[in-house]
């Protein structure tokens, strides 16, 4: 293939920074945004660049809640080393993270080929970002809404690091949207559900980036184009993080759940119409 242009990569930098926190799903916004600049959803260069440029956004998160992190950092650290801190939440919390982060990199590595194969298709995308819509109003409609973050458990941390599974085979219902509706179904607020799904999501799309990085580079994704989508990335993910969190403490997901609807069912017609290749 061509190599993504610098260019196209100030594009693909800035929707994944808008979407890749809202409930909007990231994977299914840069599939749409690559179809409509005619590049190779499927493509492993393209596979690999989308999963880079997502360090960005997980670089804003880190910097965003870098004091909640480096409270949770420590108290791991303080329990390792003295038995009494372990009675502590966030000695817990760390450990919860990690936990939960084990199921999706199992399945992300063992069904490696059907991401991105068969599941990389827009048609995929657009049917999971209606039925990832109608999960998430059910979901804010049953959740009582009674619980903070600190009376999060480890059943908790795990049921919602695992939903990260079903927006890792099926790009369009969105990580953010499964975590966030799992944990509203779990009766979380909506900040604390928000919240819980900002720190879930940074081991798994940390390691994600990572580990895509050396196929990108060598599958004809420039380290140029990389090095400004993952800038851009960064900068419009921390302004959407923002917004989020202040958006959430008052509002429901009502407005998610009917962007969702309203793109998938636009998808499904320029698909239908042969204006993009799926």
């Amino acid at each position: 293939m061509t190599a993504i242009s610098v260019g196209q990569a100030v594009v693909l930098g800035a929707v994944e920074g808008v979407t890749e926190f809202l409930p909007v799903s990231s994977t299914g916004h840069l599939k749409i945004t690559e179809g409509l600049m005619s590049i190779p959803v499927d493509d492993d260069a393209v596979v690999g660049f989308s999963a880079v440029i997502q360090v960005g956004a997980i670089a804003a998160v880190l910097v965003y809640f870098r004091k909640d992190i480096a409270r949770i950092v420590s108290a791991w650290f303080r329990g390792l080393r003295n038995r009494e801190e372990r009675e502590h939440h966030d000695y817990k919390f760390a450990w919860w993270v990690i936990y939960a982060t084990i199921p999706i990199v199992v399945v992300g590595l063992a069904a490696k080929p059907l991401i991105e194969g068969p599941l990389a298709s827009l048609w995929v995308v657009a049917g999971s970002l209606i039925v990832g819509s109608g999960v998430m109003w059910a979901a804010d409609q049953m959740g009582r809404h009674k619980r903070g973050e600190d009376d999060t458990s480890f059943k908790d941390a795990m049921l919602v690091g695992s939903s990260q599974i079903l927006a890792l085979l099926f790009p369009g219902f969105s990580r953010s949207g499964a975590t966030m509706s799992t944990a509203l179904i779990l009766d979380l607020d909506r900040v604390a559900a928000t919240r819980l799904s900002f720190f879930l999501g940074i081991p798994a799309l940390t390691g994600a980036g990572i580990y895509e990085l050396k196929d990108a580079l060598g599958t004809g994704a420039g380290a140029a184009p990389l090095a400004v989508g993952t800038l851009v990335s960064f900068v419009v993910a921390y302004a959407s993080i923002a917004w989020l969190l202040k958006y959430v403490a008052k509002h429901s997901f009502n407005a998610f759940v009917v962007y969702r609807l309203v793109v998938g069912l636009a998808l499904f017609g320029l698909l239908a119409a042969g204006v993009l290749d799926s």
